[in-house]
Order: C-alpha cells, then structure tokens, then sequence
C-alpha cells in the first residue's frame, strides 16, 4: 500500500466523485482510478459502489477508513516535525547511544 493510495482512497470518500478527487489530489482522473483499483487488489475487494451518477463507499471501504485516516495523520505529523527540525535544529534533542 502506497501513501499516494491512501490519499486518493481518502479524498474519493469525501469528493464521491472520481474527477474532484482527482483534482483534489493533482493527478489526472485516470491516474486515481488507476490508484483505486490497485488499492482494491490488495485489499482484496471493491471499496466503492459506481454508478454513472454516484459513488458510495463499501462496507470494507467504511471499515478501512478510519485506520487510513489515523495513517493520514501520522504521516502529517511526521512531516511537520521533521520540517520544524530542519527549521529549529537547535530544538532536537541529542542522545548518546542507540534509538
């Protein structure tokens, strides 16, 4: 599973729909399909019912969600420490030793 995936995933349950989530993301609406389909495989099942006017989450899709979503966060969380470090190097803390 890929980050790109989880994003996608994530903005296709808000959006409902393939091309703002698309959008949403900056990626080309065939790009996020494309995204969609591989997260199914390894998921192992459809994440979205699609009709040419709507798209609804899965069952599994609802399941999976909010793990995704705390991933989401994390992976944000990260990335806003790790720019504060670079921005505020004397802020880190310097251990002797292992991790």
């Amino acid at each position: 599973m890929q980050m790109n995936q989880i994003r996608y995933f994530l903005a296709l349950c808000e959006e409902r729909n393939f091309t703002r989530a698309a959008k949403r993301c900056g990626v080309s609406q065939p790009s996020l399909t494309n995204a969609i389909k591989r997260l199914e495989q390894i998921l192992g099942g459809p994440l979205f019912h699609r009709d040419p006017r709507n798209i609804e989450p899965t069952k599994l899709a609802r399941t999976i969600k909010p793990y995704l979503e705390q991933i989401s966060k994390s992976v944000d969380k990260a990335k806003r420490k790790a720019e504060n470090s670079r921005q505020h190097p004397e802020n880190l803390s310097h251990f002797s030793g292992g991790p």
